[in-house]
């Protein structure tokens, strides 16, 4: 997506409204997380070392849209950015109600605002149970109007928008993608920040120019969760691996024993599509072939290694030693991958294995390696071989929804180059 980025637009003397991704783990008023907030500091930092001011906003949790509630505010998050920067970040304890402070900005001042979800107009969901089409219809319009007058009055803050949050790209939001609307109304640019366009170019890459052979690697609990990844990633690579509670799935549409392990049973038929298209398409599409599989979920339960049918009352819980080995193979060879989704129960260390040696193939296969989703990235971090990895994403629906082939509204909606 070739959009434009803050190195292509005037910043001397302007304010920036930047939309980044600060919904961080807090416990106590500490963050135990800070990845995102540093990830967001390059963008910031270029603003203000050229003469412009930047105005915050993010979302922190899930409010619902009820006003203030103290154990989602961002205060504790200005205040470790401030410490990150080295200078004050100001706080605006209402992100509607902010005119008079963004008005008193200079050149090299940054202000935050309050968590954006703290109105519902944010997300612009209206709720429509129990209504008639016509009630329902009618709801929904007003909530929208109210989230066009949420954006317009965001839009005011900045002469330009600025969307750093690719963690948040795939929701059409206030704060999000709305906003660029009305900041073009007022002929002000609406560009992406440094992060987002370190992620649009390194999927972009990979749906769109893969260099070959390209591995994707899929795990996570359910195949419901990946079908559509799946289907999409099907049509560009040469490999499949998969791991994880959905492999089970798979292996039963085989005809394989898998004891209590995790299944969708409604999903059989779909599985058995899906390896028949990876067949007709020539995509190798490799299941587990041995697995670490334990009496109970537990952390100090039995285990024992089995082949690809589970004993009855047992449950696979992470890949085995020989299907850890043939990934890696496979990995070794690759100029691309793609990795979402861990290969089993990898917080607790008996069932971590899979995770971690596939995670040491990929930092060591040389290949362009993208990290995407959640689960996928703290497995990544906990091998502590994240700097061997040339993209970790910092959005897990977003990107899993770029790789899809998905338009992200609140990429669409920059400006193009």
């Amino acid at each position: 997506m070739n959009k434009k980025t803050l190195r292509d637009v005037p910043l001397k003397g302007k304010r920036v409204v930047m939309r980044v991704d600060f919904n961080v783990p807090i416990e106590n008023g500490v963050i135990t997380d800070d990845t995102r907030v540093l990830a967001a500091l390059p963008s910031i930092k270029f603003v203000l070392d050229n003469g412009g001011a930047v105005v915050l906003m993010s979302h922190l949790g899930r409010p619902k849209g009820k006003g203030y509630e103290a154990e989602f505010s961002l205060k504790p998050v200005a205040d470790y950015l401030a410490q990150k920067l080295g200078r004050p970040v100001a706080f605006a304890p209402d992100c509607m109600n902010a005119g008079a402070q963004v008005g008193m900005l200079k050149p090299g001042d940054v202000l935050m605002l309050e968590n954006t979800r703290f109105y519902k107009e944010e997300e612009g969901k209206a709720k429509t149970e129990g209504l008639d089409e016509a009630a329902a219809a009618a709801k929904k319009k007003e909530m929208k109007d109210k989230q066009k007058a949420m954006a317009q009055k965001l839009a005011t803050y900045g002469d330009l928008f600025c969307n750093d949050a690719f963690g948040s790209a795939h929701r059409a939001h206030a704060s999000t993608a709305v906003i660029c609307k009305f900041m073009t109304e007022k002929a002000g640019a609406n560009v992406a920040g440094f992060l987002m366009e370190k992620e649009l170019d390194y999927l972009g890459r990979a749906v769109e120019n893969p260099e070959k052979p390209f591995v994707a690697i899929i795990g996570g609990a359910k195949v419901s969760g990946k079908l559509e990844v799946l289907q999409s990633l099907m049509k560009k690579v040469n490999t499949i691996l998969i791991g994880g509670g959905m492999a089970y799935t798979f292996l039963k549409a085989q005809g394989h024993e898998i004891g209590n392990s995790l299944c969708e049973n409604d999903l059989l038929d779909t599985a058995t599509a899906t390896l028949a298209a990876a067949k007709t398409l020539g995509v190798k599409f490799l299941l587990p072939v041995d697995n670490v599989a334990a009496d109970k979920f537990d952390a100090a339960a039995n285990t024992q290694v089995v082949g690809d049918d589970i004993p009855v009352g047992w449950l696979a819980l992470d890949i085995g030693p020989k299907t850890l080995e043939l990934y890696a193979q496979e990995i070794k060879g690759a100029k691309t991958v793609v990795w979402n989704g861990p290969m089993g129960c990898f917080e607790m260390d008996k069932f971590a294995a899979g995770t971690t040696g596939v995670c040491k193939a990929v930092a060591d296969s040389g290949a362009v390696s993208i990290i995407g989703g959640g689960d996928s990235v703290s497995a990544v971090n906990k091998s502590g071989l994240a700097s061997k990895m040339s993209h970790i994403s910092t959005g897990g629906g977003a990107s899993l929804e770029f790789l899809e082939g998905k338009q992200l509204p609140g990429c669409v909606a920059l400006d193009d180059k």
